[in-house]
């Protein structure tokens, strides 16, 4: 039977730009028609220097299709390395150039040959999704310009999620880098502010590599694993909340070899503010009933996951079946499976990997949710919520009705600010 996508929650994976866009001063080349730039383009901005809207395209037409494309792409990159301030060009390719038959590396090999910083990856959208795409830019990147370097004392690489992908990408991983500097470890990263190219060239130099998400960005650091003998720990839950966060924090300690007493000690403090404003609102939490106690999650791996965690260990709620349509690999997903199986209580959730947002919409309509229904997913739940009577949040990509620019969802503080958000949309429907 063929594969369903419907209401999709990923782009081609061309659309995994937004991974070069990430990178202060590099840009991406696309040899690609001119249609898929534009629907591929996004309004959540750059790392910077660049517009997310404006970059170097060969605009592959029918006479390209004809004759072939490969002289106009080079002549794409000529005049870009003459008229664009950046530091590295990553070259990338659209379905049209690879059916073609379009040998994009061998044009970018030439510019490499000469000196110039451009490196090249294959993102045909017939290949996979910008979930697939992400971990083929940076394979690339690391592969073609990052350079072996000595090793560093104490620092990591940390990974978390897609730039622009996910909406809370740079707070996430902000608020990641900060707890892991209170651990005692030199955080490198290259996405966001201040960060970019300079921090690109110490992968090579880092002790570790700390990847974290159920499977985008695994690929990527098992290839700097192959090439530079970099050791990595992939923790699979995206860490809300005081449990997770703890446990991710003890996880990391005893990976790199930190003092575990130290570690304790930190955790120690932020659980006690933590639990601190928990108990200030538990009459909220326990009597007023402003929500159910049972929710689904539809949406991503990373944020299906990390919410039933969340919301079982920390909050007590009690997950329905949950749904990841995310198009996960299938050499993960049992992976994901047992994670759903390891909450507290002894509770397991079922999980179902999908593309049917249709499929997904008429099963939850006919789950039992015994009072107020909870569901977290993406933009296409929104009106389903509605027609069900249910308390809604927005978490997972498509983010349409709610502006992010630098919130987090992760640690202790990002805990926090989900039940927030959560309890703010279940407050609103009590009044209104």
């Amino acid at each position: 039977m063929a594969k369903i996508l419907d209401k999709q929650r990923y782009t081609c994976a061309l659309g995994a730009i937004n991974t070069i866009h990430a990178i202060h001063r590099v840009i991406p080349v696309l040899h690609s028609g001119p249609g898929c730039a534009g629907k591929i383009s996004g309004g959540g901005g750059s790392s910077g220097l660049y517009s997310p809207n404006i970059y170097p395209c060969s605009s592959v037409s029918e006479k390209e299709v004809v004759f072939g494309g490969e002289r106009k792409l080079h002549d794409t990159i000529e005049n870009a390395l003459k008229v664009i301030d950046a530091d590295l060009f990553v070259v990338v390719s659209g379905c049209t150039s690879e059916i073609i038959g379009d040998d994009i590396g061998k044009i970018a090999e030439e510019f490499q040959e000469k000196g110039e910083p451009v490196v090249y990856a294959n993102t045909p959208g017939f290949k996979g999704s910008n979930l697939n795409g992400h971990d083929w830019i940076l394979t690339a990147i690391f592969d073609q310009y990052v350079q072996p370097a000595s090793k560093e004392k104490g620092l990591v690489n940390l990974f978390v999620s897609i730039p622009y992908h996910d909406p809370y990408w740079h707070g996430n991983l902000r608020e990641l880098e900060g707890l892991l500097t209170e651990l005692g470890l030199k955080v490198n990263t290259i996405f966001g502010h201040d960060r970019g190219v300079e921090n690109l060239k110490r992968v090579a130099a880092a002790e570790y590599n700390i990847v974290v998400s159920p499977w985008v960005g695994v690929e990527s650091v098992k290839f700097l694993e192959k090439k530079f003998g970099t050791p990595y720990l992939h923790y699979p839950v995206l860490p809300i909340g005081a449990f997770e966060t703890s446990k991710f924090l003890r996880a990391v300690s005893e990976f790199t070899g930190l003092d575990g007493e130290h570690t304790e000690k930190i955790i120690d403090a932020h659980e006690a503010e933590y639990y601190y404003f928990i108990e200030r609102f538990a009459d909220l939490f326990l009597e007023m009933r402003a929500i159910g106690n049972r929710f689904v999650t539809a949406g991503d791996a990373l944020y299906s996951l990390a919410i039933t965690k969340f919301l079982t260990n920390d909050m007590g709620l009690f997950p329905t079946k949950q749904f990841i349509l995310d198009d996960t690999p299938q050499k993960y997903r049992e992976l994901i499976r047992e994670e759903f199986k390891k909450l507290n209580y002894g509770i397991q959730a079922e999980v179902e990997f999908t593309t049917d947002g249709k499929s997904v919409h008429d099963q939850i309509r006919n789950i039992d949710f015994n009072g107020p229904a909870l569901i977290l997913g993406s933009s296409w739940e929104k009106s389903l919520a509605k027609e069900l009577g249910a308390n809604y949040l927005n978490i997972t990509y498509p983010v349409m009705a709610k502006v992010i620019i630098n919130s987090t969802r992760v640690g202790y503080t990002g805990g926090l600010h989900l039940i927030e958000d959560i309890y703010t949309e279940a407050q609103e429907k009590l009044i209104l």
